[in-house]
């Protein structure tokens, strides 16, 4: 059994196209979301290890030489193939729902929370994952320093009455938390 820490999502997306896209685009760059290629690479290991296929302690070691080697990639493509799909598909070939609603931060300050059952709320009201182009990209994580306007998150839906309910849900439960820097000034 493996326990890992669910309190804020993997990755920067939710929904079944985005996550096929970051997934795409983690395996093709051989980099991405710090907390999507260790949890993969920290998963993988483990596995390796069970299924004698790295000396016990080495399996983090292993799965990240076959990450950064493009083996994985490759691999991920033959998976493709064997599913019947196009093993050359591209992030860019995937479709993402066409009506898109990005929130702005409303000041300079630190992100310093994400509440994961909010994102998943707001992804669903998109149409997540029955209308697969539809969920939520995030472009912060806890801890991020973001300026007055800078993008916090984008929405996805395929329905323009969908995407109003994730906007009115996201309003009444604003899913990050932007805390300002400057608490006070002194004479």
């Amino acid at each position: 059994v493996a326990l890992t820490y669910g309190g804020q999502p993997i990755g920067t997306t939710i929904g079944p196209a985005l996550e096929a896209w970051e997934a795409l685009t983690t395996l093709i760059e051989k980099r991405g979301s710090k907390s999507l290629v260790d949890k993969a690479i920290l998963l993988a290991g483990l596995l390796l290890e069970l299924g004698g296929k790295a000396p016990p302690g080495l399996g983090e070691e292993v799965a990240r030489e076959v990450f950064l080697s493009g083996k994985a990639y490759e691999k991920f493509k033959e998976i493709i193939e064997a599913q019947g799909g196009n093993p050359e598909i591209k992030p860019s070939d995937i479709p993402l729902g066409k009506y898109t609603y990005t929130v702005k931060s409303p000041l300079e300050g630190a992100v310093t929370h994400i509440d994961n059952s909010s994102i998943t709320l707001i992804a669903r009201a998109c149409g997540a994952p029955q209308d697969k182009g539809a969920g939520v990209k995030l472009h912060v994580k806890v801890g991020y320093r973001v300026n007055r306007d800078d993008p916090l998150l984008t929405l996805y839906s395929n329905s323009e009455s969908r995407l109003d309910s994730a906007i009115k849900i996201l309003r009444e439960n604003p899913p990050i938390l932007v805390e300002g820097m400057l608490l006070k000034t002194l004479p």
